[in-house]
């Protein structure tokens, strides 16, 4: 009998661990099955985040997580709101904020708040510099920049423009720390190239009328000396091609873009835009929701890289011209042909084989 007693003893310790174990799984998949995920987005100068950024998290979040609560808030581009908008979501018992800053310097203070009351934060598409995040997930926003102002340079290149001759530059919100990123993409290819740059603007708020309203004085400043535009978004972009036809330019000069939106796709195919950016930001989206996920889970998500000290996830994304838009746009569905192709472009759509 004495041999059986460690075998007696242990069988209850073994059963005891097995519940511990069952609880504690069970327990975590409760507290993730039961959490709340707030997703603030930071203005609706892009229709992006409307369009695009939350369906995509939402859409995802519901697949790993049905019965989690997803609080969608949008600041409008006012800082004030969306600190009143991240104290909101904390108090409706959201234990992870997916948190595109309006302004990334006062995010800080943001991230310190959250995780002092153990709320993790998830800087998405644009970085919080001053405060590490607990992950941050976007596109490689210093490539966009080189990405769109190298394809411009290119082009100048190799429509014969010479070397000396001058472009503008239009940068992003001088508040948001990923424009700043996509600034310093497009410095380095202009300081590269033969080119030079005749002036540059930081536009409030990606505001496409004030950098409709910059991009007009410099016409009046420096004419047909204008070469080109780098702009670091379609809506800066637009603001751009707005002002060169608002004085009877035309042709209008190459202009780039960045977000692959509805109407930069319409003024690539008619000949007004030069380039755009190629990101689904579904896929961002998706990715943020996975991370969050994990974290509610109690995981740990892995990092491919680190930024401001914070661990990161950075797609890569594809530049869109006239010449690539048809395999890279409609025949990969990103964006419909039918919400494209419409009234004064269908004509232009059909010419490219696009209809």
């Amino acid at each position: 009998m004495t041999p059986k007693t460690p075998m007696l003893r242990r069988l209850p310790l073994l059963s005891l661990g097995l519940l511990v174990g069952a609880a504690a799984l069970s327990a975590t998949s409760a507290r993730a099955q039961d959490a709340t995920v707030a997703f603030l987005m930071p203005d609706q100068a892009s229709t992006r985040y409307e369009q695009r950024d939350f369906p995509g998290f939402k859409r995802e979040m519901e697949k790993l997580c049905a019965s989690c609560t997803v609080v969608y808030q949008n600041a409008n581009g006012d800082a004030a709101l969306q600190q009143q908008q991240f104290n909101s979501v904390i108090a409706q018992g959201a234990t992870v904020v997916v948190l595109d800053p309006v302004d990334s310097s006062a995010a800080a203070s943001l991230v310190q708040q959250a995780q002092s009351q153990d709320v993790k934060v998830i800087a998405y598409d644009r970085p919080i510099p001053d405060t590490p995040a607990n992950y941050y997930v976007s596109f490689d926003n210093k490539g966009i920049g080189q990405a769109i102002a190298q394809s411009l340079v290119e082009h100048l290149k190799a429509t014969g423009v010479p070397d000396g001759a001058g472009v503008l530059q239009i940068n992003g919100s001088p508040t948001d720390a990923a424009a700043g990123l996509i600034r310093d993409g497009i410095h380095a290819a202009l300081q590269a190239s033969p080119y030079k740059t005749l002036a540059e603007f930081d536009t409030p708020e990606w505001a496409p009328p004030q950098a409709q309203q910059w991009a007009s004085g410099q016409i009046t400043r420096f004419g047909a000396d204008i070469k080109g535009v780098v702009a670091a978004n379609d809506g800066t972009g637009g603001g751009a091609i707005a002002a060169f036809k608002a004085a009877g330019v035309n042709p209008v000069p190459p202009v780039t873009g960045n977000d692959a939106t509805i109407a930069a796709l319409q003024l690539i195919i008619a000949g007004d835009q030069y380039n755009t950016i190629s990101k689904p930001s579904e896929i961002v989206a998706a990715a943020a929701a996975n991370i969050a996920f994990q974290m509610i889970s109690g995981q740990t998500p892995k990092a491919e890289t680190t930024l401001y000290n914070t661990p990161s996830q950075l797609f890569v994304p594809k530049v869109i011209t006239k010449e690539n838009i048809k395999a890279e746009i409609f025949d990969k569905n990103i964006t419909p042909v039918a919400e494209v192709c419409t009234g004064d472009y269908a004509a232009a759509c059909q010419s490219m084989g696009i209809q």
